[in-house]
């Protein structure tokens, strides 16, 4: 795995978990009961951001090592996931001049 690929891998990983941390413990607007004139009662009046994107951080870079280490330990591979080989076949053919 490359350095590209790595990040790109963590990128997503965080993305994906911060969109799963972000409604955690918010509290509203109608929660509060102080809705502002204009504004729907559930947008959020205490929302953590710097908080979230912290513990966001952290459970990201635990599932990203783990999951490298699966991809660069090649504990499961492509063709682990190929159930109806329809794969190239990636055995080298021997005997022939190439």
């Amino acid at each position: 795995m490359g350095i590209t690929s790595a990040l790109v891998l963590f990128a997503v990983i965080w993305s994906m978990t911060f969109l799963i941390v972000l409604p955690i413990r918010v509290k509203t607007q109608g929660d509060l009961g102080e809705i502002v004139p204009g504004t729907h009662a559930g947008a959020p009046e205490v929302h953590n951001l710097g908080r979230k994107a912290w513990i966001t951080t952290w459970i990201s870079l635990a599932l990203w090592a783990v999951i490298t280490a699966i991809i660069v330990f090649e504990v499961i591979t492509v063709r682990d996931i190929d159930w109806f080989n329809r794969g190239a076949d990636l055995t080298p053919v021997h005997g022939t001049d190439g």
